[in-house]
């Protein structure tokens, strides 16, 4: 891992975390020149060199003309049908609501702060994680994951909701909403959802900060299938996409919560019952579970699989 030259106290107040790694948050993807961390990710090691491509960027702009190509692989992941001239009519419809670039271009620039993707497998339950969780700057939740009665294991702060239209769950003034386009649809809901609401299979409106709002680039979620699962699976889960955006923006990445418990079950931690799961649907969970405990062997993230 890559040695940083330390920056004097006065920059920056580096908390606790520092003993065991902490990262600085970008817009599209990490830059070596940028970290002020103990320890920064290493684009150099071979494994992971060879799939890394920072070139692609993670959320989409209003100046970004996504390949057709790219289109083509979208627009079947669903099902639904639908046209590339459509596509575009309606991500400009996007960008009349949401901030034509993510936020979080120049958040405390020069500073380091923690990373925590939280996941929903089960194996959170009992785990006491939450303390733990809560001591990052950062936590990313995914889809409509409840904290409250789960404190203990999964902690209650906040600060990236990730979701999708049927995923969706209204979130305060201060989180990040990161929507995962999965059809065209998802496109024509986002706008209306955060000002009139109208939309006739969904939630008629969520409570959410539009300036805060992000897309994350089809491209993107191509590019992890393709290159990260090997084309297994339909299309890549949303808990997994979110663990391969933090891969991008992140110099240091803690995760909780993803996998099959003890039994072999995919269950959330909020289950109740013993119902038994076996299959991801369209997912390849055990290969990107895989996946997860390679990206920890080359100590590209740290791992906390829970009990």
């Amino acid at each position: 891992m890559k040695t940083t030259v330390k920056l004097p106290f006065l920059l920056c107040v580096i908390p606790l975390w520092s003993l065991v790694g902490i990262y600085v948050l970008k817009f599209s993807s990490k830059s070596q020149s940028d970290c002020y961390c103990e320890k920064c990710l290493s684009e150099n090691e071979p494994w992971f060199k060879t799939r890394y491509n920072k070139s692609i960027p993670v959320f989409l702009t209003a100046d970004y003309q996504l390949p057709e190509k790219d289109f083509k692989w979208w627009n079947v992941l669903r099902g639904k049908g639908g046209n590339y001239s459509t596509y575009i009519e309606l991500v400009e419809e996007v960008f009349k609501v949401i901030p034509h670039r993510p936020s979080v271009m120049n958040e405390r620039p020069g500073c380091c702060k923690t990373c925590a993707v939280v996941g929903n497998s089960i194996n959170l339950k009992g785990s006491r994680y939450g303390p733990l969780i809560n001591l990052h700057d950062v936590v990313m939740r995914i889809n409509y994951a409840p904290t409250k009665g789960w404190e203990a294991d999964v902690g209650s702060k906040t600060t990236h909701r990730i979701m999708y239209p049927e995923s969706s769950t209204h979130l305060d003034n201060k989180t990040r909403l990161v929507m995962f386009p999965f059809k065209l649809e998802d496109l024509l809901w986002l706008p209306k959802t955060l000002t009139t609401g109208y939309f006739v299979r969904y939630k008629p409106k969520l409570r959410a900060n539009k300036t805060l709002a992000m897309v994350v680039n089809p491209a993107f979620m191509k590019y992890v299938h393709e290159t990260w699962l090997e084309k297994k699976g339909y299309y890549p889960s949303t808990g997994f996409l979110t663990l391969m955006m933090a891969v991008h923006i992140c110099d240091e990445i803690h995760v909780f919560g993803f996998g099959a418990d003890k039994f072999g079950d995919w269950k959330h931690y909020w289950d109740i019952g013993r119902y038994h799961l076996k299959k991801t649907g369209g997912h390849h969970g055990v290969f990107e579970y895989e996946i997860i405990q390679k990206l920890t062997q080359h100590r590209i993230i740290q791992f906390f699989p829970g009990w």
